[in-house]
């Protein structure tokens, strides 16, 4: 492997490790959410959840660089205020990770919360447990292998991503050249070899995710 490789690969699995940590917070919140309570508009915020599993990553990738370039409502607010930088940069590719892979997270969180019987819970409020509590001791220790299995599902979606990386972020080699986007552009400049040894880096990665993630989800067979 290349400086070139090495540097692709440190750049995904960093970027994907922290837009994973960054969606656990209110991915929890809102599959806990999802899965425990009802509202008028609960149909509409799982649409909304859902889209960027079925619209085209590219689309998804235009909507966050309108949203996010200097003349948008958001990354005009942060150039003007805080003189930050998103688009074209690390931060785009953390924030194309996350949006892409929050959907899976959720989905896979909010069948963890479903599985606990509510019964225990119920039976934790009535010794005097608070909401809070009956969350820390009850429904996310009997969730954990879901949470955990969702949380590496998260993160190996974030390690393949291409599509909205590819428009908010582009190819700047050593910035945010991924392995997907390192592929892609070895591929156009007709250097075949060099992105197949980096497609399989990216199969050996997914690969040993999905595994785990397959791990934690797997019941123990009772006896």
């Amino acid at each position: 492997m290349t400086l070139e490789d090495w540097q692709s690969l440190w750049l995904t699995v960093w970027t994907a490790a922290l837009a994973t940590l960054l969606i656990l917070p209110p991915g929890a919140a809102l599959a806990w959410l999802l899965a425990r309570r009802h509202w008028p508009a609960k149909s509409l915020v799982e649409t909304l959840i859902a889209l960027p599993l079925v619209v085209p990553p590219v689309a998804t990738g235009l909507i966050l660089l309108k949203l996010l370039g200097r003349k948008g409502p958001v990354g005009g607010w942060l150039h003007e205020h805080w003189g930050m930088e998103i688009v074209f940069t690390w931060k785009a590719v953390v924030v194309a990770l996350a949006v892409m892979a929050f959907p899976l997270l959720v989905r896979s969180l909010r069948t963890a919360f479903e599985e606990v019987p509510t019964r225990l819970e119920g039976i934790a409020r009535t010794l005097g447990r608070g909401p809070w509590s009956v969350f820390w001791t009850i429904t996310l220790p009997l969730a954990r292998r879901g949470v955990a299995a969702g949380v590496v599902l998260a993160f190996a979606r974030a390690l393949g991503e291409f599509g909205a990386t590819i428009m908010i972020a582009g190819y700047i080699e050593g910035q945010t050249s991924t392995l997907s986007l390192s592929i892609y552009q070895h591929v156009q400049t007709g250097d075949d070899a060099h992105a197949l040894r980096l497609l399989g880096i990216s199969v050996i990665l997914a690969f040993g995710a999905l595994w785990l993630s397959e791990t934690l989800t797997r019941r123990k067979p009772r006896t």
